[in-house]
């Protein structure tokens, strides 16, 4: 429920400018950046169980806590703790994911891992957006962290990791080489980066973009988001089935989830209408829902056995530099260009990312390596 009013609410209740919301929102990449590493690590020898629970049960004493905070110095201090601590539990999940699936079902459950995480995310800002335009963004960040310890408190009790055997409490032996010095997967590394910049201002610039521009409010702001998180929930799982059965290849369908995103920023300046906005927003989503399920399982297939949670860790990162870089980028680029130009050259940069994905698709079928592409 924060994440999503978080510009807004830095903007409408704490009063800061747009090039300091945008350092702020530097810090959540930083907390971010920081979270997944450290989270990839710490999957590799303490397990995904307790690293998914701790992020949750510390992550929700973070947001209760992040509305104390009133100054610059002290919210960015706050988001990079909160985010660290909330983050740290990405690369936990896709191992999680790969650890109780069958290597055929990975794209599909990791859809459905997304689908559950968007069932919140389409409910969160709906009610977020009912909360703050009744109550006050106080009480949003009361209900976040509580969800956030509720949610621990129902892993630790309902889903107690079982006793393994001793075969299964061997180490693992790491294979292949570490995610720096594997060619394909930094390159993998580079084009989920620069998606993710362009993704992430879903999350800043557009909420802004929406209220400055269409002077939409925070309710119908939520209730915008709340198509993607519907969307999802009712097409992804589908989707996902009907293109394996294609037979669509990792790489292509993650060129085409870029390819959408892309789409969904140039056709905002073709009209002034709201249904232009919802336009937007479906385009987004269809990009998200084919992008996203596929680039996982495609990182996961580049990640040698041993290693997956040290390779999950930096894929999660790509998403944490994106909020270093886009945030603070997006802000700038509407300061100094305004809103028309920013999302022309938003869409200028995707499609230079979706190239590139191409050029990934083409080594990967190329090399003996990669079975899996």
């Amino acid at each position: 429920m924060v994440i999503p009013f978080l510009s807004l609410y830095l903007v409408n209740e704490k009063g800061f400018s747009l090039p300091q919301v945008g350092w702020i929102m530097t810090c959540f990449g930083l907390g971010s950046l920081s979270g997944t590493y450290v989270g990839g690590r710490l999957t590799d020898s303490i397990g995904y169980h307790k690293v998914i629970l701790l992020s949750l049960f510390l992550g929700g004493l973070g947001f209760i806590g992040l509305q104390l905070l009133d100054d610059f110095a002290s919210i960015c201090l706050g988001i990079f703790v909160v985010i660290f601590l909330v983050d740290s539990y990405r690369p936990a999940i896709f191992v999680a994911c790969d650890a109780y699936s069958k290597p055929e079902n990975v794209t599909r459950s990791i859809a459905l891992i997304r689908l559950a995480i968007n069932l919140g995310f389409s409910i969160g800002p709906l009610i977020g957006g009912v909360i703050i335009a009744r109550i006050n963004y106080d009480a949003l960040f009361w209900i976040d962290g509580l969800s956030c310890i509720i949610a621990a408190v129902l892993l630790y009790v309902m889903l107690k990791p079982k006793r393994v055997s001793h075969e299964e409490q061997k180490v693992v032996t790491k294979e292949g080489v570490s995610p720096f010095r594997n060619f394909a997967f930094m390159l993998f590394f580079v084009i989920m980066i620069a998606n993710a910049i362009m993704f992430v201002q879903y999350f800043s610039v557009m909420p802004l973009y929406y209220k400055d521009v269409h002077f939409l409010s925070e309710d119908l702001i939520g209730g915008l988001m709340f198509i993607n998180g519907a969307m999802i929930v009712i097409l992804e799982m589908p989707l996902v089935g009907w293109l394996e059965r294609l037979q669509v290849s990792r790489t292509i369908a993650t060129f085409w989830g870029v390819v959408f995103l892309a789409l969904s920023f140039v056709v905002l300046n073709f009209s002034d209408g709201i249904w232009i906005l919802i336009l937007g927003m479906v385009l987004m989503t269809f990009g998200e829902m084919i992008g996203a399920p596929f680039s996982n399982a495609l990182a996961l297939s580049l990640s040698p056995k041993g290693r997956k949670g040290s390779y999950m860790g930096v894929y999660s990162m790509s998403f944490s530099l994106s909020h270093i870089i886009g945030h603070n980028g997006g802000m700038n680029l509407v300061n100094t260009y305004g809103y028309s130009s920013t999302l022309n050259i938003m869409f200028v940069a995707l499609i230079g990312t979706a190239l590139l994905t191409l050029y990934l698709y083409r080594y990967l079928k190329k090399s003996s390596k990669f079975t899996s592409y």
